[in-house]
């Protein structure tokens, strides 16, 4: 490596620098204070734990994402936190041990192998919230508003959300009677919307024509409101647990549409992300000009129960760096010049002491600084006027 070299990031590894990293700093207590009004309480997890508590159970898609390292005090293998949602529900199950309704926040950075999509990092910092202890359509709700409140608070004017149901192809997958290949190949078929693909696998391996008719046109279920209505059709001869995943999406849907009506609600019934992880409703969130989810999350019930304590539990993340940079305004970060020399007067230093504890940032002159005001960022500075030090604006020349 030539030392020109030497400075170069990994791919997907960035630093952050002013005033992004104000705004991401701003964002994050912004979000934070809200999920705080809404009852949830703020918890930070350890950057690494021994791979057995991260990849147990739910946790097992994390396994290629995951850096792994030995510990060097025990000889064990540690992985590097790459999503925090599992060790939440470990704190929940082991940790806290609450009875009843249990709301959890964070904000931790992760560390990736790989990251999600082209545009995404592989060391994000992850913001989200879960709620644990009950199996309600509320409690769906209540997480799916929050993250809304979080984008809107962001500063998103539009959002798009995706809503799905895992379970419902979970059933009809278990009442097709696949051997664990076929499911695999028809699960990547669904995944890719193969339909043509699709439509050949369940012909050639479910008997069941009942069945083989609802895969098909379960993994054509998708768009506006009416597809709900349209799979309750389509899906007739679908177990009742179907019909009431169904209907739970609706009610849901519904609660929306009431408490923020600039939602556009889209369903995909054969959203299938996450597959081996959540249990019921999935969902994501998306905003206009960016191809990728801002935000997503859902139902994932059985993840504490590797930690001897299954609970319910729904939530949602982001990745605080990516709502900073797409809703956050790039406003320059201003401040008022001090010139050199103030420790030596005691009124500027007053002076200086006052505007701070204001909340105004003020800067330092050096006496050896060759550099002007504006290049230090100040568009003001302070000047003494009749035996007064006052804040005057900086004269710009362009």
């Amino acid at each position: 490596m030539t030392i020109a070299d030497r400075w170069l990031l990994p791919d997907g590894m960035e630093e952050v620098l002013p005033p992004q990293a104000r705004q991401i700093e701003e964002l994050r207590r912004e979000l934070l204070d809200l999920f705080h009004t809404w009852g949830y309480d703020l918890v930070f997890p350890p950057p690494a734990e021994y791979l057995e508590s991260l990849l147990t159970g739910s946790g097992n898609d994390l396994d290629l994402q995951t850096f792994k390292v030995t510990d060097q005090l025990t000889g064990r293998m540690m992985g590097v936190a790459a999503d925090i949602t599992p060790q939440v529900a470990r704190m929940d199950a082991h940790s806290m041990k609450r009875q009843g309704p249990a709301r959890f926040c964070y904000c931790a950075n992760v560390l990736r192998t790989k990251s999600g999509n082209m545009l995404g990092s592989r060391s994000p910092i992850q913001i989200g919230a879960e709620l644990f202890g009950d199996d309600g359509q509320e409690s769906d709700s209540e997480i799916l508003v929050l993250m809304i409140s979080a984008l809107v608070a962001a500063g998103a004017s539009k959002i798009y959300l995706d809503m799905g149901h895992v379970g419902i192809y979970r059933e009809l997958i278990r009442e097709a009677g696949l051997s664990a290949d076929q499911e695999k190949t028809l699960f990547d078929a669904i995944l890719h919307k193969a339909y043509g693909e699709i439509d050949q696998i369940v012909a050639r391996d479910i008997a069941n024509e009942s069945v083989r008719c609802m895969i098909s046109r379960l993994a054509r279920l998708n768009g506006s409101a009416d597809v709900l209505a349209q799979a309750q059709v389509e899906l007739a001869d679908a177990p009742a647990s179907v019909k009431e995943a169904l209907a739970s999406l609706e009610q849901i849907a519904n609660v929306i549409t009431k408490q923020c009506p600039n939602v556009e609600i889209n369903f995909d019934l054969a959203e299938l992300r996450g597959y081996n992880y959540h249990t019921g409703m999935v969902f994501a969130a998306y905003i206009p000009g960016y191809s990728h989810a801002v935000a997503q999350g859902g139902r994932y019930d059985e993840t504490g129960k590797v930690f001897g304590r299954a609970r319910p539990a729904t939530g949602f993340s982001a990745d605080l760096k990516i709502l900073a940079k797409l809703l956050q305004k790039n406003d320059p970060v201003f401040g008022v010049y001090a010139p050199a020399g103030y420790s030596d007067d005691q009124d500027l230093l007053s002076t200086i002491c006052a505007l701070r504890n204001d909340g105004v940032r003020v800067v330092n002159g050096l006496s050896d600084q060759n550099i002007s005001a504006l290049e230090m960022g100040c568009d003001s500075k302070l000047v003494l006027k009749n035996g007064q030090w006052v804040v005057e604006p900086i004269n710009r020349i362009f």
